[in-house]
């Protein structure tokens, strides 16, 4: 699995408006400069976050972006999985009973790639983007807990 660049830069314009929320609503020029992004990109991007009510925005002279929530309320799960369209590990990943693998029920490898997909879910929906902001992340120790569902 790799992260596009569509989603680290939804996370770095989140991040960005987490860390200047004080500022009210924020240009998406200033977000450009700043995370020396294109705006082109970032205008498509930030689309994509309006629509999911990510964040809110105001047009006019002292328009721009603000977060609808609180920063410790969005996990990054939820942001990439957006942007992303899903973070599964392999295509296989995405089998459901109305969308099977030809192969589901000899498939031994299968358990890997859906513990592998649960792990880095609960892990990336258990860092919220003011975890980010505060620095939380450095050095954070991680358990891996492997539990039935």
């Amino acid at each position: 699995m790799m992260i596009s660049t569509k989603g680290r830069y939804a996370l770095r314009i989140m991040v960005d408006l987490a860390q200047h929320k004080e500022e009210g609503f924020i240009s998406l020029k200033i977000i450009s400069e700043r995370q020396e992004i294109s705006l082109k990109y970032l205008e498509a991007i930030i689309g994509i976050l309006n629509r999911a009510n990510f964040v809110k925005s105001m047009r006019g002279k002292s328009g721009g972006y603000k977060l609808q929530r609180e920063s410790k309320e969005y996990n990054i799960g939820s942001i990439l999985r957006l942007t992303e369209g899903g973070l599964v590990p392999v295509n296989c990943s995405n089998c459901t009973p109305e969308h099977s693998c030809a192969r589901g029920d000899e498939c031994l490898s299968y358990p890997l790639w859906e513990n592998l997909d649960r792990l880095v879910n609960d892990y990336l929906d258990s860092v919220s983007l003011e975890d980010i902001v505060e620095g939380r992340l450095v050095d954070k120790d991680i358990v891996i807990k492997f539990v039935d569902r």
